[in-house]
């Protein structure tokens, strides 16, 4: 007798065949088995880099010569830094980093190339967002490096006797580059995404299986009031993890608290709304609680790792700077370390916050849209 025969003779066949045929008309969960491995790997081997490059940079020229325009051509060529444009005080760099549009910025004084010409050591300084300290490293090695290559040129060229080139680094808003400082306040957006994605969908979806959202649907209330009803606790329950990860961050790591707290509480209101939006979509399409969480990580898997929350986005390919630019916490991190760590005003952050809401808006109505079909 072969073993196939003695397989299907025995007596676990019958539920193994039935739990293929299960695994057959659930297609949704066999799909996001299948594909989850392959978006996992995509995500980590290509899309997570940790070579820090093209760092958007603002130059401010204040000496105008040959000598300064070559200094610049070194510093874009390597390869660390990508020239966004020039600035034309201190108060408009300090705008470009505070806004992050920029995160680092060139300064070359006055006196550069007529120290050069004359045999002194010129000086010039890279100011680098030092929030994170991944990318602030690699500008800082880059610029020195940079600069060590000019002066090697020079002293070739000139047969100088002094160092032709100093490159002073000055990081800001995190001076002494710890990395708590940059991971503690994205914290808060990880635990929101999940309390307000995963806890949302699979709450509503124990509500149907169990038979109570039908009966709460023939109560008189509206179903706008239904649905304000099951999602608004968990805006409450975002607000208290909030402040217990604030207080917590302050009392332990020492997070520095530099802008408007209730600036950032109400700014964290277009980013729940759009993680909420999110839930009600996946309870719209999952059957079941397995479903839901399923559908929950395969989302919240690419909002954090594409988000900028432990890798810096410029080093990661264009493809995964686009898929990162449909997420809600890449927006929303740029508010909590805008505000933390750097003390921005409103002005600075009105382009994340924008964002926030457009895709609040779109996830909302597609969800809301969805959510009344489900239950009627």
């Amino acid at each position: 007798m072969s073993l196939v025969t003695r397989v299907r003779l025995s007596r676990f066949w019958p539920m193994l065949w039935k739990e293929f045929v299960q695994m057959r008309r659930d297609r949704l969960t066999l799909g996001m088995m299948t594909m989850l491995p392959a978006v996992q790997l995509m995500l980590f081997g290509y899309a997570i880099q940790t070579d820090v490059r093209h760092l958007p940079t603002v130059v401010l020229d204040e000496s105008r010569t040959a000598d300064s325009r070559r200094l610049i051509g070194v510093i874009a060529n390597t390869g660390n830094f990508q020239i966004v444009g020039e600035v034309a005080s201190r108060e408009a760099l300090r705008a470009e980093i505070m806004a992050s549009r920029a995160s680092a910025a060139l300064v070359i004084p006055p006196d550069y190339a007529r120290d050069l010409r004359a045999g002194r050591t010129a000086t010039a300084q890279m100011i680098v967002d030092a929030a994170d300290p991944q990318s602030s490293s690699a500008a800082m090695s880059g610029a020195q490096l940079a600069a060590a290559a000019l002066a090697t040129q020079i002293v070739t060229e000139r047969a100088a006797l002094v160092p032709p080139l100093e490159m002073r680094v000055r990081p800001w808003f995190n001076p002494a580059q710890r990395s708590a400082i940059f991971i503690v306040p994205g914290v808060i957006g990880v635990l929101l995404t999940i309390t307000l994605t995963l806890i949302t969908s699979t709450a509503i979806v124990r509500e149907r299986e169990r038979g109570t959202l039908e009966q709460l649907v023939v109560t008189p209330i509206g179903k706008t009031s239904l649905m304000l009803g099951k999602l608004v606790p968990f805006m409450l329950v975002g607000y208290v993890q909030m402040t217990v990860v604030l207080g917590l961050g302050k009392l332990i790591f020492r997070i520095p608290t530099e802008g408007s707290i209730p600036m950032l509480y109400l700014l964290a209101l277009p980013f729940m709304f759009a993680s909420l939006g999110v839930g009600l979509l996946i309870s719209t399409v999952a059957r079941s609680q397995a479903q839901a969480m399923q559908l929950s990580f395969f989302f919240m898997l690419p909002n954090i790792l594409l988000s900028g929350y432990i890798f810096p986005r410029v080093a990661m390919p264009e493809p995964a700077q686009w898929i990162g630019l449909v997420l809600p916490l890449t927006y929303f991190l740029k508010v909590l370390r805008g505000i933390l760590l750097k003390g921005v005003v409103f002005t600075d952050v009105w382009q994340p916050t924008v964002s926030m809401i457009v895709i609040a808006t779109v996830l909302l109505a597609v969800s809301v849209r969805r959510f009344r079909k489900t239950i009627e």
